[in-house]
This record gives C-alpha cells, sequence and structure tokens, in this order.
C-alpha cells in the first residue's frame, strides 16, 4: 500500500473511511499533563525524560481542582475526550488513587475519559476499569525493529504487556505512534501492521508527527516528508477501518493544505487547545476556521456520555 500511487492510495483510503464514519466529522480530544518531567525513561523524543538535558522544570500531580477547571474549560471548547498524562515509568498505587479521582470528576461533566500513565500491572488495569476509565493510552511508538533506537529503558514486548492488561480489563485501548524519528517506510508499515494483528483493533490510533526538542537526541535529525505522513494516514485507515485515527503532535509544523490531505485520507480525531503535554499545539481558534474552511463538523458529545455520572464509591 505504501508503494501505491498517492491518488490510488488516497481514493482506497477515503473509501474506507466513507463506509464507517461521516466523511465530515472529527472527534476532538483535550490532553492535559497532570504530572510533568523527571520521568526516568530515555525515550529519545521526549522532553520529560530526566536523561535529556531540556531544562523542563519538575513538576508534581497536579491538584484536582486545577485538573477539574482544565476540563470545564475544555469541554466548553467543544471537546468531548478529556486526557491526562504523567510523566512515569509506572504509577503506584498510591498515585493510582489520586489519579482515579480525577477520573471521576472528569466524568461527572459528562465527558469521556483517557488516561496515559506509563506501563499498567494486571490490577491496576483493573482498578482503572472500576473507576469507570473510558479509554487508556499506551503507544507502541513504532517497529519493533527499530523500538530500540529510540529507547532502552523497556522493550517491545513490555508495551505490548501493557495494551493487553487494558484490553482484558475492558478498557478501550488507545494507541499509535510517532513518525520523523529517522525511520523508514518498513518501519512505519510494521507499526501499523502490529496494531492490526492486535486481537482487537485499537479503538483510537495516535499518529504523532515528532516534535524536535533541543536537548533531546533525536533533535535535528531529518524530518518526515510530508507526503510521506499523509500515507501513512492513508494505510492507517485502511488497515484500522473502525479505529478513529488522531492527528496528535506536530500539527503546527503542518500546512493547512497537509491537514486537509490527512483528514481525506482517513484522520477523524484532533488533538485540541494551545499544549500538548509539553509541545504546542494549534490553538482552538485556529483548528476552528479551518474546519469551517473545510467543512468539518465537529462531533457532538453523545446522549449516552452527557448523562454519564461516575458514581462508583
Amino acid at each position: 500500500m505504501f508503494a501505491l500511487p498517492i491518488n490510488d492510495l488516497l481514493f482506497q483510503a477515503h473509501s474506507v473511511h466513507r463506509e464507517n464514519f461521516d466523511p465530515n466529522s472529527v472527534q476532538v480530544s483535550t490532553l492535559l499533563s497532570i504530572k510533568t518531567g523527571a520521568c526516568p525513561e530515555d525515550c529519545g523524543y521526549c522532553s520529560q525524560s530526566a536523561k535529556n538535558d531540556t531544562s523542563l522544570e519538575r513538576e508534581k500531580l497536579l491538584p484536582l481542582g486545577e485538573v477539574i477547571e482544565s476540563a470545564k474549560a475544555a469541554k466548553d471548547a467543544g471537546s468531548t475526550r478529556f486526557c491526562m498524562g504523567a510523566a512515569w515509568r509506572n504509577p503506584t498505587d498510591k498515585n493510582l488513587d489520586k489519579v482515579i479521582d480525577m477520573i471521576k470528576a472528569v466524568q461527572e461533566l459528562g465527558m469521556e475519559t483517557c488516561v496515559t500513565l506509563g506501563m499498567l500491572e494486571e490490577h491496576q488495569a483493573e482498578r482503572l476499569k472500576e473507576a469507570g476509565l473510558d479509554y487508556y493510552n499506551h503507544n507502541i511508538d513504532t517497529s519493533p525493529e527499530f523500538y530500540g533506537n529510540v529507547i532502552s529503558t523497556r522493550t517491545f514486548d513490555d508495551r505490548l504487556e501493557t495494551l493487553k492488561y487494558v484490553r482484558d480489563a475492558g478498557i478501550n485501548v488507545c494507541s499509535g505512534g510517532i513518525l520523523g524519528m529517522g525511520e523508514k517506510a518498513l518501519d512505519r508499515a510494521r507499526m501499523l501492521q502490529e496494531l492490526a494483528n492486535q486481537e482487537k483493533h485499537p479503538e483510537s490510533v495516535p499518529i504523532n508527527m515528532l516534535v524536535q526538542v533541543e536537548g533531546t537526541p533525536m533533535f535535528g535529525i531529518d524530518g518526515i516528508d510530508p507526503l510521506d505522513f499523509v500515507r501513512t494516514i492513508a494505510v492507517a485507515r485502511i488497515m484500522l477501518p473502525e479505529s478513529y485515527v488522531r492527528l496528535s503532535a506536530g500539527r503546527t509544523d503542518m500546512s493547512d493544505e497537509m491537514q486537509a490531505m490527512c483528514f481525506f485520507a482517513g484522520a477523524n480525531s484532533v488533538f485540541y487547545g494551545e499544549r500538548l503535554l509539553t509541545t504546542d499545539n494549534p490553538d482552538s481558534n485556529s483548528d476552528a476556521e479551518l474546519f469551517t474552511r473545510l467543512g468539518i463538523n465537529m462531533q457532538a458529545v453523545s446522549e449516552e456520555d452527557s448523562q454519564k455520572v461516575c458514581c462508583h464509591e
């Protein structure tokens, strides 16, 4: 599929997209960093790694009230899902208690919830399910073969183990990867193959374009060609026909025309808001203007979610 003429690939991808989704509707999520910096992992792309000299200030876990205020603002701006990310290798049970309080508070606003907390143990995934968590994000990042070039403090199989715990617990899976880290087209194909070969496809597949941060090992490498990024979105749509494919990090470096091609190729979800953890994102007004120009509507909160109130004790 990656070798197809781009017109043929886009036609095939868009046809699959129309079979499964409204082609003029985009689901909107907001991502908040609830605990920033000092992560012990050595991810070569990440500004939050304690091993990378990025001058990022370490921050403690945000207080519950601040998280609630951010979630309210996100909902007012049109987001239907509120995602919370913490820079941990894996959460302690004590930390998980605090995150569960955040999940319940956000659900009381009628929003879907998603967290990304690093690797989980089986009992932790079960606790998150009991708390009513909708989605757990755990990206596989790249192909198994290229993974060692990106991270050495955990293995690709470690990633798959957490995804299995999440799936077995009955939580929706959010898992994708990052493009532009020096990988080849074969690595992009293998990454999508790994996602497509899971027992059940991830419900949400974020595709990030590397945001190069000074002080990380990947700062200064050659970026991905825009058309190669579009190709990857198209192949993702074909291989994962019923998954939401999300344009995630890197949209500040994408032209409106490139984003429009991605939406045509099958992307139907974005992160909304000016920050994605520690990197910039287009402001909400810019996105709203682009959606208007393209005739794309933001997906509304479903009736079920608007009435959902977390009542777990």
